[in-house]
């Protein structure tokens, strides 16, 4: 009896531990990789005049690791050199006594910040996750940079004249962290070589001091990544 007590012991504990084997190895290893891909950014503000704002061009590039906690979720840091900012236009006109004058300005602002996002990943499929967490951000620097037309008319006669400017950030009227939210989903063709799709909507302002409304940074990703395995 004794010894069949022990048997029946003895393989429970071997059952409970293939099932420990099997529960681990259904988990995959953490893996680390690079990321690199395309931004398309704005400012969220109030409008003044007649501003027309864009998306504005720029790049994302760095590193990150893929932490699995579960079979199907994983969490990803990542740590991205990221470029974000505005293209505006503004258009004003306005009149001194009989006189038209026409002000068109149009000018990028390039917010330059290392990134740390924090993912949370559900995997849909083995090769389709989507995503979603917090984004923190510290500002490098920056650059504000466009061209200012001015044209007035006078009776039958029209002038205009045009200046450039190109001038670095005042990083002490803005706020050097930046946080938000990022939403996305990535497909890997292979083990290794994916595609990434995130939209990243900020928190807090960029400035210290603003009398106006909030503006925030906005920004959809597009890019590839690369785990090595």
């Amino acid at each position: 009896m004794k010894k069949l007590i022990l048997g029946l012991a003895f393989a429970g504990s071997l059952l409970v531990n293939a099932q420990e084997k099997t529960k681990s190895a259904s988990v995959s290893p953490v893996t680390f990789g690079v990321k690199a891909g395309f931004n398309a950014s704005t400012l969220s503000k109030a409008d003044q005049y007649d501003n027309d704002q864009k998306l504005k061009p720029g790049f994302n590039a760095g590193v990150f690791v893929n932490i699995p906690v579960a079979e199907k979720f994983s969490i990803q840091p990542e740590l991205l050199f990221n470029q974000l900012g505005s293209k505006t236009e503004e258009r004003e006109v306005y009149y001194n006594n009989s006189d038209k004058y026409k002000r068109e300005v149009e000018y990028k602002k390039t917010l330059n910040y290392l990134t740390v996002p924090v993912m949370v990943q559900y995997n849909i499929l083995p090769q389709l996750y989507v995503e979603a967490g917090p984004e923190f951000g510290f500002l490098l620097g920056g650059k504000d940079k466009g061209d200012i037309t001015t044209t007035v008319t006078s009776g039958n006669t029209t002038t205009t004249q045009t200046t450039s400017f190109s001038d670095k950030i005042v990083k002490n009227l803005h706020n050097k962290f930046n946080f938000g939210i990022g939403i996305g989903a990535g497909y890997y063709f292979t083990q290794n070589f994916g595609v990434t799709a995130r939209f990243t909507a900020g928190i807090t302002d960029i400035y210290k001091e603003n009398s106006s409304d909030a503006i925030r940074n906005n920004a959809f990703q597009v890019g590839v990544a690369y785990k090595f395995k």
